[in-house]
């Protein structure tokens, strides 16, 4: 089978600017994730099944209608989700596609499947959006019901290899707003020589909507949003260790 016959199954795709890397983005967003995050804002990318069946070759002709129009905006194209890695020949065949074609890539994943991602497909990203959602082990797990390690230990592979990353990190009031946590995850990125940036997300509700429909309870419905000083105060705590934040 060539790369370009190579089945995945997607959710949606869309445009965007300054959030999924440099530039304007053709975001896609795959189906499936292994984690359960309690803000999630996209709870109808949980399942594959639920996902549209695409070839590679039928993405790639969608991507190039825009190829003009990102690249002239300084952008290219970002495959988020869900979680890529949980379709790594789609994700790979998509990343070497884009790049054999002059596009810059960019892969949006939690990390928790650093270990699916061979050297082929990382070497074929440009930029890495690694979302640390937290760095006290039992509120990882508690927040996503997955495990912290296999992120860490992603992001130091990616470092070794120099890939270049942007680092996410939503903040949630009772959640990830301890400021120990945050200044220890401050020293792990500051020591990652790749780590370009860490951009600090305030939780919010707008995905609550899709919950309702979905029949499915929101976990964070009574959670407040962040005072926007705490924002300002938890970017401090990442420049103070020598991390740029925004």
């Amino acid at each position: 089978m060539t790369k370009g016959a190579v089945i995945g199954r997607i959710h949606s795709w869309d445009l965007s600017t300054g959030v999924d890397g440099p530039g304007t983005r053709f975001v896609l967003f795959v189906s499936g994730c292994p984690l359960r995050c309690l803000y999630c804002a996209n709870p109808d990318t949980w399942h594959m099944r639920d996902g549209r069946e695409v070839t590679v070759d039928e993405m790639m002709r969608k991507i190039g209608e825009y190829r003009a129009f990102v690249t002239t905006a300084g952008g290219g194209m970002t495959i988020s989700g869900g979680e890529p890695l949980l379709q790594p020949a789609f994700t790979a065949a998509v990343l070497r596609c884009c790049k054999e074609g002059g596009l810059h890539t960019a892969l949006d994943t939690s990390g928790l499947l650093g270990a699916r991602a061979d050297d082929a497909l990382v070497g074929d990203t440009d930029l890495v959006l690694l979302d640390i959602k937290s760095f006290d082990a039992d509120v990882y797990r508690a927040l996503t019901g997955g495990d912290l390690t296999p992120t860490l230990t992603f992001a130091k592979r990616l470092d070794r290899l120099g890939v270049r990353m942007w680092i996410r990190y939503v903040l949630v009031p009772g959640w990830t707003d301890d400021l120990r946590a945050v200044d220890a995850l401050a020293r792990f990125v500051a020591g990652l020589r790749s780590a370009e940036r860490v951009d600090v997300l305030p939780f919010h509700k707008l995905g609550a909507p899709k919950y309702r429909k979905l029949g499915i309870p929101f976990p964070m419905w009574d959670t407040p949003v962040p005072d926007p000083a705490l924002t300002v105060r938890v970017r401090e705590v990442f420049r103070q260790r020598g991390a740029a934040a925004y």
